[in-house]
């Protein structure tokens, strides 16, 4: 499945199928919770929300590519991402774009 930022894809022909969007709610459990907080006192890389998220954006991108499939696309075009806390040390990552099938 090609995904692309952009609204086209450079010297191909597209049909748009529709929206597809896929989202993932993930955290950290408590006691890394507690670590991340202490780190914001000394500052420094919280790695256990950057796992945290990385997955987030794997998972929710997968949906997104399941939505595509379903339609029969080829690609997904404008994909793009949003997270938002939803609580303490969890947030909710969601990707969104066009599926399109190539011409």
């Amino acid at each position: 499945m090609l995904l692309v930022t952009t609204e086209d894809i450079s010297g191909k022909k597209i049909e748009m199928l529709g929206l597809v969007k896929g989202s993932s709610i993930m955290t950290v459990h408590a006691g890394k919770d507690i670590m991340n907080s202490f780190k914001t006192l000394v500052g420094g890389e919280l790695t256990s929300y950057n796992e945290m998220m990385e997955k987030a954006r794997e998972l929710a991108t997968e949906r997104m590519i399941s939505q595509a499939n379903a339609l029969g696309a080829d690609a997904v075009v404008a994909v793009r991402y949003n997270s938002s806390s939803v609580a303490q040390g969890a947030a909710e990552v969601m990707a969104y774009g066009t599926a399109v099938k190539i011409l």
